[in-house]
């Protein structure tokens, strides 16, 4: 027996002439209910051979039988799961782990099963965090301190790191500059020769200099320091930094040359991050520099 079925004609040939000259309304209906028709010859034509071969062959009748039970069985669970109360991918997964346990194997969750108990899962999680976290919130007696970002960003942190996190606690806000092109074309379009130039490895004493502008990156990405576009108000603090090596190189580098002036500040997270893991604990902190919030700057 071929398995072939008739090939389906484009909808076009079956649309005749005489219908093209119906009104819009009633050659829309016919159209519909020609194409509704050949929908049913093309999924009869298939039932036929299929039942054609479960009468030929035993096996696929037993087969077809076991199928439609199962699959009946399967919607009667989770039908009645869901009239329970049971939400519709808890359901499912219920469904699921019964059928693999009655196999005599492990549940094998369907991909879908397996995606809705995950999402179930986080959700349950994260609910169970919320409202753990909303008691602690009543809780009178709590007497926590410190945030508790804290110990995740003392792992994530280098040692030079610390240090240069002391050195802005105590220090106060640290100078930094901004080399560009000058003169007549660089008031039209000035262009960056070197950012940040910064005096705050020596002064803290890292160990490793080159690293600084990584490790001032790191410390903003965590939220502790932030770059002021203010200069600091003390110019002093600049002649220093305008008078190092690599700050002078890089205004030669350049024919005309300016320079801008720009500072390194604590953020208010980073000074409580500062007082509560890094000080000691007798320090006294009111003769602890301010530092300028972002906000301030409104």
């Amino acid at each position: 027996m071929s398995n072939n079925l008739p090939e389906r004609a484009p909808s076009s040939e079956l649309v005749s002439p005489k219908i093209d000259a119906l009104p819009g309304l009633v050659r829309l209906a016919a159209t519909s209910w020609l194409r509704t028709a050949e929908w049913s010859v093309v999924a009869g034509v298939r039932t036929t051979r299929k039942v054609l071969s479960v009468a030929t062959n035993p096996a696929s009748a037993l087969d077809l039988v076991a199928g439609v039970a199962q699959a009946g069985s399967i919607f009667g669970d989770v039908a009645k799961a869901v009239g329970s109360g049971v939400s519709l991918p808890q359901a499912v997964i219920q469904v699921s782990a019964s059928l693999g346990s009655s196999n005599g194997s492990a549940p094998a969750l369907a991909p879908a099963a397996a995606s809705a108990r995950r999402e179930l899962e986080m959700q349950a999680s994260l609910r169970e965090q919320g409202q753990a976290l909303l008691a602690r919130s009543r809780d009178v007696w709590n007497n926590e301190q410190g945030h508790p970002a804290y110990a995740r960003i003392l792992s994530e942190m280098a040692p030079d790191e610390g240090r240069i996190l002391l050195l802005l606690l105590r220090g106060g806000p640290q100078p930094a500059v901004d080399v560009r092109t000058g003169g007549a074309i660089g008031m039209v379009s000035s262009q960056l020769v070197a950012p940040g130039l910064n005096m705050i490895g020596p002064r803290a004493g890292t160990r490793y200099l080159d690293q600084v502008p990584s490790y001032l990156n790191n410390l903003f990405r965590l939220g502790l320091i932030w770059f002021s576009r203010e200069q600091l108000r003390d110019p002093l603090e600049y002649q220093v930094v305008e008078a190092q090596p690599d700050v002078l190189a890089a205004m030669h580098s350049v024919r005309s040359h300016k320079v801008v002036r720009r500072s390194i500040h604590l953020t208010p997270f980073g000074e409580d991050f500062c007082r509560t893991c890094l000080l000691e604990p007798n320090e006294d902190l009111s003769k602890l520099p301010e530092h300028q919030a972002p906000q301030d700057l409104d």
